[in-house]
């Protein structure tokens, strides 16, 4: 197995590990809050910003795993109807622009978050706790007493340069595919093709739709 294929692979379980624990977490904390408000007539303080954390984490973990699957949204209406080797110079130069874009998302997320790292690395969150034997247990004291109260903001803010440095990775895994001959567009929309196949399973099911004109049919399915 090359490096290439392992990394990749690691890439992968990472994202997946870290999408379902994300959205595990927001799942649980929001529950155990409805129960303590209704049930116990009281709340967990931090449960909103802990979520808006966990949720921010998400959608950008989710932006590098979604051009792995496909699932962002394209328009290949112009693309499918040039040449072979036109589609691969324009997918090329799809990847280009989208790693230029990528590049600079991670350079200000970078710039952004290093601030709080640095000179701003007093700053906490406004109720999310930050546990003395997790601060003990990285080194986080001083003369033996945790440095903070709260969870430091550079910690929930360095989902900005990371998960855009792995939107780069799989972009650039992209274009190497794309190089390659083993894909054919950044995007692969196919929602109309969907469309078609959903509206088939329906006619085959329900012959009768045959007898419909277009215009009369049912929305949905």
């Amino acid at each position: 197995m090359s490096w290439r294929t392992r990394l990749a692979h690691w890439v992968n379980e990472f994202e997946e590990i870290a999408i379902a624990t994300l959205l595990g977490l927001m799942t649980a904390i929001t529950f155990a809050n409805v129960v303590a408000r209704y049930v116990f007539h009281s709340g967990i303080l931090w449960g909103l910003e802990a979520t808006t954390y966990l949720f921010a984490w998400l959608v950008l973990f989710g932006a590098s795993y979604a051009v792995k699957t496909h699932a962002h949204l394209g328009v290949d209406a112009l693309v499918n109807v040039l040449p072979r080797r036109a589609q691969k110079a324009v997918a090329l130069l799809a990847v280009a622009a989208c790693l230029l874009y990528a590049g600079m998302l991670v350079y200000g997320g970078w710039e952004y978050w290093y601030k709080f790292y640095g000179k701003l690395r007093f700053l906490e969150a406004e109720d999310v706790p930050f546990p003395a034997w997790i601060q003990h247990l990285v080194g986080l004291t001083e003369d033996g007493e945790p440095l903070y109260d709260n969870l430091p903001r550079y910690i929930p803010y360095f989902i900005l340069p990371f998960g855009m440095a792995l939107l780069f990775l799989r972009l650039l895994q992209a274009g190497w595919r794309i190089w390659k001959g083993e894909q054919c567009l950044v995007i692969a929309s196919h929602e109309a093709d969907d469309l078609l196949e959903d509206l088939e399973e329906d006619i085959a099911e329900h012959p009768d739709l045959r007898e419909i004109e277009p215009g009369d049919r049912p929305q949905g399915r």
